[in-house]
């Protein structure tokens, strides 16, 4: 960078910098001191150093909250990276009808959360329910040990997964079509176009879309909370619930503040074992 361009830059940068510091980088400082301390809601106590760190290692309802936030993640993050691409492959391949599919594809993106619960209790409900009716049942998905966590995953599927048809769509566009046509005139037809062509250009894509989702099914809190409320027996009450119920019923916060120290730090060690991984497999097939 030239010297004239860092005063320009610098202005461009502060408002970004200065809301990063406030609401960010200086509340994950305070979260951290917090949990060093024995505090409430209301008021800061003794310091007690890694007191609740040493407690969170040998807490079972902690490491059952983080083994079901990491069961979501299984039955979410390839479902959606999946869908999504298949999505945004009949959208590109479709296209007198593609601006209504992307609109129908991406529409439940844009519902808040509390309208997709509300559409997924109504098609669960036992004895009323839209699944039950074509089933031919009267299971209550939600209260079931076995399902209720597959249900909240294929409520959240629906309701997010626009958000990857359109990132993979975007890759799509992006493709020449010169190189389809190149690889037509050899005879190259169907799956063979998208081995040879379509997926290496998509795979940075998918990388980029895995990473992204495994932090996004990692943060799970307001599904489980609303349609669930962590039950049947805990079976579905992730990590951030478990922190929200130690904060706010149990008025624990320093304990609290473990929680959420220690779960930023497998998310972020999570997401960069990944993206590690599929870095070094297009570095392998490059």
């Amino acid at each position: 960078m030239k010297r004239g361009d860092a005063l320009p830059a610098a202005l461009l940068l502060a408002p970004f910098a200065l809301t990063f510091v406030l609401f960010f980088f200086l509340p994950a400082l305070d979260t951290f001191y917090m949990s060093l301390t024995e505090s409430s809601l209301t008021r800061t106590n003794a310091f007690i150093g890694l007191d609740n760190y040493l407690t969170l290692v040998q807490d079972p309802s902690f490491w059952a909250a983080v083994g079901n936030t990491f069961y979501f993640a299984l039955l979410t993050v390839v479902p959606l990276t999946v869908l999504g691409l298949v999505m945004a492959l009949l959208v590109n391949h479709f296209t007198r009808a593609s601006s209504w599919l992307q609109g129908a594809f991406f529409l439940p993106f844009v519902l808040p959360i509390s309208v997709m619960t509300l559409i997924a209790d109504w098609m669960l409900q036992p004895s009323s329910g839209v699944v039950n009716y074509v089933l031919g049942m009267q299971r209550a998905w939600f209260a079931d040990l076995t399902w209720a966590m597959p249900m909240v995953a294929i409520g959240t599927i629906w309701w997010t997964v626009g958000f990857n048809m359109l990132m993979f769509l975007a890759g799509l566009r992006n493709i020449p079509a010169e190189l389809y046509e190149a690889a037509a005139l050899d005879g190259a037809r169907g799956f063979t176009l998208f081995r040879t062509i379509t997926w290496p250009a998509l795979r940075p894509v998918a990388g980029m879309a895995l990473v992204l989702q495994l932090i996004a099914s990692m943060k799970i809190f307001g599904q489980t909370y609303i349609m669930t409320t962590g039950g049947p027996f805990n079976t579905t009450r992730v990590t951030l619930h478990y922190m929200y119920e130690t904060a706010f019923t149990q008025s624990d916060a320093g304990y609290a503040a473990a929680i959420a120290m220690a779960f930023v730090a497998i998310v972020i060690a999570l997401s960069l074992a990944q993206a590690g991984f599929v870095a070094w497999l297009a570095r392998r097939d490059a």
